[in-house]
């Protein structure tokens, strides 16, 4: 599933690891806490000091992609990213998985071939997202300070 290196994870939930300046990742990340009913995953950016204690040094160019980091501590990132979080939502987005029965190189150039245009398709925020106070204990740095 993921790489033969584990990497500890801190939490016991599946992390999603986001670039906070991107509209489509916010906006993905909006969608997967609506869609995420059993509360599996929590979520940081790829800015963020919790991204870099736990994922080790992510540098500017590893912005352009979403890594989840399971509750077993294996890394995923782009399109095997996608597919493992659609797998854990409710509902339709399940339907996501059909992508499955395509290689992982092709996936991945599909992936990032939007990951290229996304701050000129969807736009870009000044600065990198904060929770709300509602959604604050779904965001890691909430969940190591409590």
């Amino acid at each position: 599933m993921g790489t033969s290196d584990q990497i500890k994870n801190p939490s016991g939930k599946h992390i999603i690891f986001f670039d906070g300046y991107c509209n489509l990742c916010n906006g993905a990340v909006n969608f997967i806490i609506d869609k995420d009913k059993k509360r599996r995953f929590l979520f940081a950016s790829l800015q963020s000091q919790e991204a870099r204690v736990i994922l080790g040094n992510v540098n500017s160019n590893q912005f352009d992609t979403i890594i989840v980091l399971t509750s077993q501590g294996y890394k995923l990132e782009r399109s095997s990213a996608a597919l493992f979080i659609a797998k854990n939502l409710v509902g339709w987005p399940k339907i996501l998985l059909v992508f499955r029965i395509f290689p992982n190189i092709f996936r991945d150039w599909l992936y990032n071939l939007i990951a290229k245009y996304r701050y000129s398709i969807f736009g870009k925020r000044n600065t990198c997202r904060v929770p709300t106070p509602d959604l604050k204990e779904r965001f890691l740095d909430a969940y190591q300070n409590n």
